[in-house]
């Protein structure tokens, strides 16, 4: 199930809500718990069992990490085995055919791949179970001893199959105790309402141009560009209108979801667009990866391994296919050259240079990131940069440049703060601060109605990140 869909957005997230707020607290982790799985097992009645069992291993060795704490090596072998009998399952059912295919590719061998499908999730609460297990370890969260309460929150829906990634040190006060109060329903359902429309309205209107573009048989430099623009800018979209949702949906029930997307696409480096972009990631990255490498507090050497390491692992955590792992590695590479140099230079250059530079190679690093193949990599580069013989553009791009002028409009000054700016500013002056509030309640509502009768006239798209 989606939250972008007639059936959650009208059926389901209502019946859960007047449950919730009818029952008393002790069975509040009780409805989400029993919400959680069926909206789980709606879309992947196939793999609930593994999610589950997930579940109950990261539990019960949580509390033999926590039995055993004082003996330091056993407190640490229940650690491992967690982590790595959680990250099997995601390996198995991610990475397996990969790995076939690569074994085949190199020793010209024909095993069979598996019958498995990659059930949508698994990749981010692998990394929850995994963060509560390593937190737990290092003394930093306290034990759950309640398998529902566990189990609440590894398989909570908000953020479960699209994340944000939540860690159980940002969420232990509120899943053993929280209150639900109008500000913040009010909040949830505002949250919600904008991200809708961002996957909605947005998102999926791009992915029809890309769609168009790409398939196009009157290819052009022009037309190639648009649609890297399109398919950065439906990303973004895509990726933080359901971030927003899942905050959104988070805030009713009392939880405050760490904040995932901080406009990215103002940044002056690329150092700057990874602290702006999927910031819980990056989070997870550095506390589970980097720092326990060493950081950057080693020899010159370790640090750019330490650099590769991760990107490495962050372009494979978004897909078993090699062009992610290039896409990772492409932001290592970049980072490396920016702290070794670069970004004291793009801290004195002026704006517009500094922005130019961090959107050309992030739009670069989208080619990378969206071409099944080596091959479509190297086309693609080719035909934007001109060196494919394709016209620079052509009458059919002009048309569907028109034709989508003001979904690019609407996506460009969307993905910038100048209207939350614009409302701050507003909100200063009390006379207005009251208008605003009224347009809030009509805004809200007009998105929901807007984005909903899309829905019903069928402009349907998966999320991109269900896929990873």
């Amino acid at each position: 199930m989606e939250f972008s869909t007639i059936s959650f957005a009208y059926y389901f997230i209502p019946i859960v809500m007047l449950l919730y707020f009818i029952v008393p607290f002790k069975l509040k982790n009780i409805v989400l718990l029993i919400s959680s799985l069926f909206f789980y097992f709606w879309g992947e009645s196939s793999y609930l069992l593994v999610m589950i069992a997930s579940s109950i291993l990261g539990y019960v060795f949580g509390l033999l990490i926590d039995k055993y704490r004082d003996n330091k090596k056993l407190s640490k072998l229940y650690m491992i085995l967690s982590i790595g009998i959680t990250f099997a399952f995601l390996c198995i059912f991610k990475y397996a055919n990969f790995f076939i295919d690569n074994i085949n590719g190199i020793f010209g061998s024909n095993i069979n791949f598996l019958n498995i499908v990659l059930p949508s999730g698994i990749s981010f609460y692998t990394f929850q179970i995994a963060s509560y297990t390593i937190d737990l370890y290092r003394g930093n969260v306290g034990v759950q001893k309640s398998l529902i309460k566990f189990m609440t929150y590894v398989s909570m829906f908000p953020q479960l199959i699209a994340g944000p990634i939540v860690r159980y040190s940002d969420i232990e006060k509120e899943i053993n105790e929280r209150k639900s109060n109008i500000t913040d329903a009010s909040y949830g359902i505002r949250r919600f309402a904008i991200g809708f429309g961002k996957k909605v309205l947005i998102a999926n209107t791009l992915n029809e141009f890309c769609g168009i573009a790409i398939k196009s048989a009157e290819m052009s430099v022009v037309f190639m560009w648009a649609y890297v623009i399109a398919y950065g800018l439906r990303v973004y979209f895509d990726f933080s209108g359901y971030s927003d949702m899942a905050i959104g949906i988070g805030r009713i029930f009392g939880f405050k979801f760490p904040e995932n997307f901080n406009y990215p696409y103002i940044s002056k480096s690329i150092t700057e667009f990874w602290r702006r972009w999927h910031m819980t990631l990056g989070t997870w990255f550095r506390e589970y990866i980097y720092i326990p490498l060493g950081g950057n507090r080693v020899s010159k050497l370790k640090w750019f391994r330490n650099i590769f390491v991760v990107w490495a692992f962050t372009g494979i955590w978004h897909g078993a296919s090699w062009n992610f792992v290039l896409w990772g590695l492409f932001f290592a590479v970049l980072l490396i050259i920016e702290k070794l140099f670069l970004y004291k230079k793009l801290e004195k250059a002026p704006s517009i240079i500094s922005r130019i530079y961090t959107i050309f190679f992030v739009l670069i690093s989208w080619v990378i990131f969206d071409s099944p193949t080596l091959a479509d990599i190297g086309y693609r580069l080719s035909v934007m940069f001109g060196l494919n013989g394709v016209p620079f553009i052509t009458d059919m791009t002009i048309y569907y440049l028109k034709s989508y002028m003001m979904l690019f409009v609407f996506a460009f000054v969307g993905a910038t703060p100048v209207i939350k700016t614009l409302i701050a500013k507003l909100n200063e002056k009390e006379k207005v601060k009251k208008v605003i509030n009224v347009l809030e309640v009509v805004t809200v509502v007009t998105l929901l109605v807007v984005s909903t009768s899309y829905l019903i006239d069928g402009s349907f798209a998966p999320s991109l990140y269900f896929n990873f």
